[in-house]
């Protein structure tokens, strides 16, 4: 049983930064391919980035890519999620995810675990 708490979101201008983190319990943390996930109001959550277990492969969203930055720190249980030129339709509950055996999962009925969420709120 892996338990997932998001932390790191907030409002922010356009152009702007926010780095989200997601704290894993667990001893085997080591052993999870991470993801982020997001919701925007009244549409489906999508994808947004993922990290193998041992942080060797990562995978993005076009709409993402070369603006976010999907990392993990195994020692500390955590994953996060640098957000760089924040975009208002970047606004969203953002989410963390696990699953354990899989390299760089894509795809939401991949994973089997999911924390809370956090609001991203950019402004333009």
């Amino acid at each position: 049983q892996v338990q997932l708490v998001e932390s790191g979101g907030g409002l922010v201008q356009a152009g702007g930064s926010l780095r989200l983190s997601c704290a894993a319990s667990g001893r085997t943390f080591s052993s999870y391919a991470m993801g982020w996930f997001r919701q925007a109001p009244g549409k489906e959550r999508e994808f947004v980035a993922a990290i193998s277990w041992s942080g060797g492969s990562t995978h993005y969203a076009v709409s993402v890519k070369d603006r976010f930055t999907i990392s993990r720190d195994n020692a500390k249980n955590t994953v996060y999620l640098q957000m760089n030129s924040l975009k208002p339709e970047d606004t969203a509950v953002y989410y963390c995810a696990a699953v354990s055996d899989i390299v760089v999962p894509t795809t939401r009925d991949q994973y089997d675990y999911w924390g809370k969420g956090t609001l991203v709120t950019v402004s333009s």
